[in-house]
C-alpha cells in the first residue's frame, strides 16, 4: 500500500529483511536531520564488509593449506600451463623434469654506464654476443630481450651485481639430468613444451600439464649407462660413423636400454650438430649382414624344410645370373646346417633359402615384422627398404643379410620372437606394472624351434665366429654380421664394413626365465691392431657384446651358472641341437 499521492516506486526493489534494519537506520538519522549518524553508520556498514571478506579469505587459505590433501601420498596442485610430467625409469631414477629458468632483460635508459654493463654481463654470461649486446644497450625501447634459459645460481649472480635497468622473468623448462647418456631416447620438448623427439614426442599428449605419477619407462638406467659407455667407448676407439645398440628383455618386450652415437646434450639441442641428433638405434636401416641368418635358419627349420644336419654344399661360390655369392673363408666341401651357421657361410645360407622358396621366405619375414617399420611407441621407427620383387637372387641375397635394409629396433624385435619361445610382440618402452603379464603377441615359429635356436647361437659362441663374446658362466650366444657396404652403388669389397653382434642370454634353462637379447651395431669401423686388422663383426662388435654383458647380468639377477669348459674339437651332439623335432 503506498501513500496517497505519491506513485510506486516500480524500479525499486525492497532490500532483503537482514538488510532492512540498516536500511531504516540510514532513514531514521536522515529524517533527524543528523547527518554525522548517516556517516558513522555507511563507514561501519563498509568496515563490516571489509571484515567479512578478510574473514573468508582467511578461512580459504587456511582451508586450502591445512585440507587440500596434498599431504598425502600420490596427491599434488594442479600442473601450470604448458608443465610437463617427470619421466623416470623402472626404478623411479630421474630421467626428465620441469625446472625454473629466467630470462634477462634490459632497459636501455635506465642503464646508467652501458660498457661496464655489458663487461659485466659478459663475464656472467660467457656466451653472449658483444656486439648484439651493445647494440641492444644503444637502443630506446623499453624492454629487450638479452638472454634466457638462465639457471637461478646464474640469476643470482646477475642480480648481485645490482645494475640499474635489468630485470628478470621466469620461464618454464625442461632438465635432462643425464645428458648425453640418454639424449635419443629420451629425445627434448620445445621452448613451449611439445615433445620434439624420443620419449617426449611419444607420449607428448600423456606428459603435457601431467600432475601426480610421474611417466614409467621399461629402461634401466644402470643397463643404459653401461651400454651408452661401451658404445660410445667403442665408437671414438673405431672412428666410425655411427652405431647403435639395444638391451631387450625378450619374455616381456621391454627395452632396458637403447644407444645411439653420435649424441649431444638434450639440455642444448640447437648447439648440436643435425647428424647427432639421428637416432641410429631407430630412424636409421641397414644391410644388416649375417645376423640375418637368424632369421633364415629359423624359418628352414621351422618349416621343416630342413633340420640341423642337413648337408650343404660350400666348395664352390654360387653362381646366379649377374651374381656370384663367395663365402668369407673357405668352408669345406659339405657342411652341415649347424656348420653353416658357426662357419657364417653365405654360400649354404643362400643355397638354403633358395631350397625353401620365395613365398616361405615372404612368409616368414613378413610374420618376423622385417618388411614393416618396428611398431615402436617412438615416431622415429623407420622403414625398411625392401625388394620389390622377389627373384632367386633377391631370395639368396636376404638369406645373409643383403638385399634388405630394416633398423637395429626391427632386428631386435623380430630376434627376440625368435629366442622368446617363438611369440612375436612389439617392443616397449613402457615399464610393466609388477606382475602384469606381457602383451599377448602372436606365434611365429614353433616353441622347439625357438629352443634349436638358443642352441645354435651359444654353440657359435663356444665353437664359433662368436667366441669373442664369450663371458664364462653367463651361457652367452651369439651371431656375427659383417655388411660390406654399398659405395656409389658397387659394393665395396670389404674397405667399408657393417660390423654387427646379436647375443642372447642365458641360453640355458626353459622359456619361463627371463633372456635378454644385446645388439651391438659398428657402421663403417676402422681396423686396429687389436682386432689383427680385421672389421668383422666377430672383431669389432662380438667383444663390446661380451663387455656389456659382464657389466649388467649381475644387475639383472643373473647368477653365474657352471658349465663343462668348451672343447670346439668334440663333436656336436645333433640329437640336442634338433630337440624335440626328430
Amino acid at each position: 500500500m503506498t501513500a496517497l499521492g505519491a506513485a510506486p516506486d516500480l524500479g525499486r526493489e525492497p532490500p532483503p529483511r537482514r538488510l532492512w534494519w540498516l536500511e531504516r537506520a540510514f532513514e531514521r538519522a536522515h529524517a533527524a536531520g543528523r547527518p554525522e549518524d548517516d556517516a558513522r553508520l555507511r563507514i561501519f556498514f563498509v568496515l563490516v564488509l571489509f571484515a567479512a571478506a578478510f574473514v573468508a579469505l582467511a578461512l580459504g587459505a587456511t582451508k586450502a593449506a591445512l585440507f587440500s590433501g596434498l599431504d598425502r601420498p600420490g596427491e599434488t596442485a594442479e600442473a601450470a600451463p604448458g608443465a610437463r610430467g617427470d619421466i623416470v625409469d623402472r626404478n623411479g631414477r630421474l630421467m626428465a623434469t620441469d625446472v625454473i629458468r629466467y630470462a634477462l632483460y634490459v632497459e636501455p635508459k635506465d642503464v646508467a654506464d652501458k660498457a661496464a654493463t655489458a663487461a659485466a654481463l659478459i663475464q656472467v654470461i660467457p656466451g653472449l654476443d658483444r656486439a648484439r649486446l651493445d647494440k641492444v644497450l644503444d637502443g630506446d625501447g623499453p624492454a629487450y630481450f638479452i638472454a634466457g634459459d638462465l639457471t637461478p645460481e646464474v640469476k643470482e649472480k646477475i642480480f648481485d651485481l645490482a645494475l640499474p635497468g635489468l630485470s628478470f622473468q621466469e620461464q618454464q623448462a625442461r632438465a635432462y639430468p643425464l645428458g648425453e647418456m640418454t639424449a635419443h631416447l629420451i629425445g627434448f620438448a620445445s621452448k613451449d613444451g611439445r615433445g620434439l623427439s624420443g620419449v617426449e614426442r611419444a607420449y607428448d599428449g600423456l606428459l603435457r600439464g601431467r600432475s601426480g605419477a610421474p611417466l614409467v619407462l621399461s629402461i634401466d638406467l644402470r643397463v643404459q649407462g653401461a651400454l651408452h659407455d661401451e658404445l660410445a667407448a667403442a665408437a671414438s676407439h673405431f672412428g666410425v660413423a655411427d652405431a647403435a645398440a639395444l638391451v631387450v628383455d625378450v619374455k616381456t618386450g621391454e627395452i632396458l636400454g637403447m644407444s645411439s652415437w653420435p649424441t649431444y646434450d638434450p639440455n642444448r639441442p640447437g648447439q648440436a650438430p643435425p647428424a647427432a641428433l639421428v637416432d641410429h638405434a631407430a630412424a636409421t636401416v641397414y644391410e644388416p649382414g649375417s645376423v640375418f641368418k637368424v632369421f633364415t635358419l629359423a624359418m628352414g627349420l621351422d618349416s621343416g624344410v630342413v633340420n640341423v644336419n642337413t648337408t650343404f654344399d660350400v666348395h664352390t661360390p654360387l653362381v646366379l645370373p649377374g651374381q656370384t655369392i663367395h663365402d668369407y673363408d673357405k668352408g669345406d666341401t659339405v657342411l652341415p646346417l649347424w656348420e653353416v651357421f658357426t662357419h657364417s657361410s653365405n654360400i649354404g645360407a643362400a643355397r638354403m633359402a633358395l631350397l625353401a622358396g620365395a613365398d616361405r621366405m615372404d612368409r616368414y619375414f613378413h610374420a618376423f615384422g622385417l618388411f614393416a617399420a618396428a611398431p615402436s611407441e617412438l615416431a622415429e621407427s623407420a622403414r625398411p627398404l625392401t625388394i620389390r620383387k622377389w627373384t632367386p637372387n633377391a631370395v639368396a641375397s636376404m638369406a645373409f643379410g643383403h638385399s634388405i635394409s630394416v633398423s637395429p629396433l626391427a632386428i631386435a624385435t623380430g630376434m627376440s620372437a625368435i629366442l622368446n619361445g617363438g611369440v612375436w610382440r612389439p617392443l616397449t618402452l613402457r615399464a610393466l606394472p609388477a606382475g602384469a603379464a606381457p602383451a599377448p603377441g602372436r606365434r611365429v615359429i614353433q616353441e622347439s624351434t625357438s629352443r634349436t635356436m638358443l642352441d645354435l647361437m651359444r654353440l657359435n659362441v663356444v665353437a664359433g665366429t662368436g667366441k669373442f663374446a664369450e663371458v664364462p658362466g653367463y651361457w652367452v650366444g651369439g651371431k656375427t654380421g659383417t655388411a660390406t657396404k654399398l659405395v656409389n652403388g658397387h659394393y665395396s669389397a670389404g674397405k667399408l664394413n657393417l660390423a654387427s653382434f646379436a647375443a642372447i642370454f642365458p641360453t640355458d634353462g626353459g622359456f619361463d626365465r627371463r633372456r635378454y637379447l644385446v645388439l651391438v651395431m659398428m657402421d663403417e669401423p676402422h681396423a686396429m691392431p687389436e682386432t689383427g686388422g680385421f672389421t668383422t663383426g666377430g672383431a669389432v662388435s662380438a667383444p663390446i657384446v661380451g663387455r656389456i654383458i659382464a657389466r649388467i647380468a649381475p644387475l639383472l639377477g643373473v647368477q653365474r651358472q657352471p658349465e663343462p669348459p668348451p672343447d670346439p674339437n668334440a663333436p656336436v651332439d645333433a640329437k640336442a641341437l634338433v630337440g624335440a623335432r626328430d
